[in-house]
């Protein structure tokens, strides 16, 4: 709601964006549903910032992506895909607004991934426009 004013509160903001990607919140995932919505609109509203956080923004988003795929606990399939797509949409935002710099920094990572669901999302990074 606070549009481009957000960037006076973007580092306060952030770490609690990663301090709710990195932890679970039950089998329904609302939380990180949710903190994966409003990343989103931070990214749209704040993009002239969001390339000196790419380093932060783009590990955590991969480590969440990994975090999905690998865990095995009662979150049903159509709240994983959710969140897998929810990232994959926050890393294309973070593509655009850095002028393709995940793509290039992904370019490794993608050739060595096995795990198809990952990749798959990867993939989806490296041919968004």
């Amino acid at each position: 709601r606070r549009g481009i004013l957000i960037v006076r509160h973007l580092k306060r903001l952030e770490r609690v964006m990663l301090g709710y990607l990195e932890v679970s919140d039950g089998p329904e995932e609302e939380a990180r549903l949710g903190i994966l919505e409003t990343l989103q609109c931070t990214i749209e509203h704040a993009w002239p910032r969001m390339p000196c956080r790419l380093p932060v923004l783009l590990k955590a988003l991969l480590r969440l992506l990994w975090d999905v795929h690998t865990e095995r606990g009662p979150t049903p399939e159509p709240v994983r895909a959710a969140l897998l797509h929810r990232a994959t949409q926050c890393l294309i935002l973070l593509d655009r607004c850095s002028q393709g710099q995940v793509k290039v920094l992904l370019e490794g990572v993608h050739s060595s991934c096995e795990e198809k669901r990952v990749r798959e999302c990867l993939r989806k990074v490296q041919e968004s426009t």
